[in-house]
């Protein structure tokens, strides 16, 4: 079976002959993986299940001094965070999108290269991203905290904002279809480490119908639905299953009991992730890695989950500790030998 083959299993909710992976690194652990393999094709490299396609954020502009702005006119700060960055701009100042001219949803810098990816991945799974797909890319236009006091007092304001976004997201969407993808996959971040930043209520009012409308999308063409949320949602699973949601991702142990949620939900939703990116992964020994990601194999082999750590690998991951959880990934029995 090819690697498409098998996420597809997962994702069906049928038993795969070894469990997938695709793992994600920081520009600093990645640049540790490139001197190791001598390739900066890391997707080929690691034989990844999952190939990512489209630009997430948009970042296309270079600004000097580590300062990068996305389509959106975003300003992002990257002193610190080589990734993704701190904003440092408000493009709404005030409860209102008067003035403000929403970028081309169908610029070809997020198209552009697809035709060449699915030819040199062509036994690869499939997956459109559309970063900062809802509420991060309304709080950075307007500010975390404007944002979440306008859910209060200007809510038909967030309301028009949110479905702008979506509108925008739904252009792009039907763009990518016309490619042979498999799935959508949305980035938007909902979780703090204990409970939704703006709190279920608001999250159902302002959040879910957008969420229907895009996925809706996505699933009536027959494809799937991805999405990735930080921190602790899993009180939205359900919602999200009733919504048309496929995969979760990134799945952090440090805030939700994910073996339990695995067996709980085998069959309605897969999950992409699971190895901590908090504790084992920067803290632990090669040891610790290994048995990690060993349970995490033999608690994902009926089905419904792929193998990665919780998140991108960050900087202060050693390259011993990516290598085990790699090696342990690839040395399954049936798994396909390094591409």
């Amino acid at each position: 079976m090819t690697p498409r083959e098998v996420v597809k299993q997962v994702l069906a909710g049928q038993q795969p002959p070894y469990v997938p992976w695709s793992f994600r690194f920081t520009e600093e652990a990645e640049a540790l993986l490139i001197g190791h393999y001598g390739t900066d094709d890391l997707v080929t490299a690691l034989n990844n299940h999952l190939i990512e396609l489209g630009s997430a954020i948009g970042f296309f502009e270079e600004l000097g001094n580590d300062q990068r702005r996305d389509v959106f006119g975003v300003v992002w700060d990257r002193t610190i965070d080589k990734d993704i960055g701190m904003v440092t701009n408000c493009c709404l100042p005030e409860p209102t999108m008067s003035g403000y001219d929403m970028p081309d949803p169908l610029d070809p810098r997020f198209f552009d290269d697809i035709p060449t990816q699915l030819e040199k991945h062509h036994q690869r799974y499939r997956v459109f991203c559309i970063g900062f797909s809802l509420f991060e890319r309304a709080w950075t236009l307007r500010g975390m905290e404007n944002l979440l006091i306008d859910m209060i007092e200007h809510p038909q304001f967030v309301h028009d904002l949110l479905t702008t976004i979506a509108d925008y997201n739904l252009q792009q969407v039907r763009k990518a279809l016309e490619f042979d993808i498999d799935a959508v996959y949305f980035g938007d971040d909902w979780g703090q480490q204990h409970g939704l930043i703006m709190g279920y209520e608001n999250w159902k009012q302002f959040i879910a119908p957008q969420l229907k409308r895009m996925y809706s999308e996505v699933r009536a063409a027959g494809k799937q639905v991805f999405i990735h949320s930080c921190g602790d949602v899993d009180e939205l699973f359900d919602d999200l299953i009733d919504l048309g949601l496929n995969c979760f991702n990134p799945f952090q142990p440090e805030v939700m009991d994910i073996h339990a949620l695995l067996d709980a939900y085998r069959g309605k939703l897969a999950f992409w992730g699971g190895l901590s990116t908090q504790k084992t992964l920067p803290y632990g020994t090669v040891d610790d890695v290994r048995a990690e990601t060993r349970r995490l194999i033999e608690r994902g082999r009926p089905g419904g989950y792929i193998l990665s750590p919780s998140h991108a690998v960050e900087s202060d991951v050693s390259l011993e500790n990516m290598l085990v959880f790699i090696e342990e990934a690839q040395q399954q029995r049936n798994a396909p030998a390094m591409a």
